[in-house]
């Protein structure tokens, strides 16, 4: 599996030339800091732009499962409650260690992790599932009136 990295994603999405790509690189190489910190400072990319190519970056990498045939902690799902798993399409699947692994969309892997390092106050890592299956699973394990599966496709 080919690596995607974030100023190719940027340049594939046309928010970025392959020159800016460029002298992104280079700042990088010679001051340090993270790459979409860098191309939003230099060339004023949104900060919406550099969240969605990390998004897509990360949903490369992360690794797809469907939760609604996954044995679920109960510990893991005590960590939010029923509101934060709806509002934040997050559901927790394990609790490893001094962490939790849970499960979120690619297009909510942005807020999921933002929420985590918010308000869980310990790792968390993500693996991605497709919209309906994490409803689904969402239905079956944190029940809420007037939310359906399909709820998650539409936030």
């Amino acid at each position: 599996m080919k690596h995607l990295h974030l100023g190719e994603l940027l340049v594939r999405h046309s928010v970025i030339t392959a020159q800016q790509r460029d002298l992104v690189l280079a700042a990088q190489r010679d001051r340090g800091g993270a790459f979409g910190a860098l191309a939003e400072e230099m060339f004023g990319v949104s900060p919406d732009a550099v969240e969605k190519a990390w998004a897509e970056q990360y949903a490369s990498i992360a690794p797809t499962v469907d939760p609604r045939a996954m044995q679920i902690s109960g510990e893991a799902l005590e960590s939010i409650s029923r509101r934060q798993a709806w509002q934040f399409r997050m559901l927790p699947l394990e609790r490893r260690g001094d962490g939790l692994i849970a499960c979120t969309t690619q297009d909510g892997l942005v807020r999921a992790l933002r929420f985590a390092g918010w308000r869980l106050g310990y790792s968390c890592q993500f693996v991605l599932a497709e919209p309906v299956a994490l409803g689904e699973a969402l239905c079956t394990h944190y029940p809420m009136a007037g939310m359906t599966a399909a709820s998650v496709a539409v936030a």
